[in-house]
């Protein structure tokens, strides 16, 4: 049953990053076309583009955290014998969920004070609920990386 809510997690990320990243290759490419073919362009498209660039961004971060595919800097794993390695990859986790953690915690709090606010984006779309999957996001990739602390994962490649 686990497992089948994890395959159904992951193809829903997956299937909604291919869907965000169709329509801004779509809108783009419209914006193109209409710019130089017909001197028109749609007016909300610019800032639409660029919350899309944020959702597609953060879907790639959660599938990166997902998959433990983030980039690294482990210059210390190349100095200290192989058996180490699991220790300082738990260590590393821990501190991912903990810096993931902090920056679920401060994006919530700016998203609640963009609510607050009342101000909007692209077609009228509220400023909160554009900028919501910054919370979402961090709070998925702290589960993840609480998960990898916990049970370790596999070899390196």
């Amino acid at each position: 049953m686990f497992v089948r809510l994890q395959l159904a997690i992951r193809q829903l990320e997956s299937a909604l990053l291919v869907v965000l990243l169709a329509a801004m290759i779509a809108l783009a490419s419209a914006q193109i076309v209409l710019r130089n073919l017909f001197d028109s362009g749609i007016g909300w498209s610019d800032p639409l583009l660029r919350l899309l660039v944020l959702w597609v961004g953060m879907f790639g971060a959660m599938i990166a955290a997902r998959r433990d595919r983030h980039i690294r800097i482990d210059l210390l794993t190349r100095y200290i014998p192989q058996q180490w390695h699991r220790y300082t990859d738990r260590i590393t986790h821990l501190f991912s969920t903990l810096v993931c953690a902090l920056l679920s915690w401060h994006s919530g709090r700016f998203v609640y004070f963009e609510w607050q606010d009342g101000s909007t984006i692209a077609a009228d779309i509220p400023a909160w609920a554009a900028q919501s999957i910054l919370p979402f996001g961090f709070a998925i990739m702290t589960l993840r990386y609480l998960l990898l602390t916990i049970t370790g994962r596999e070899e390196r490649p």
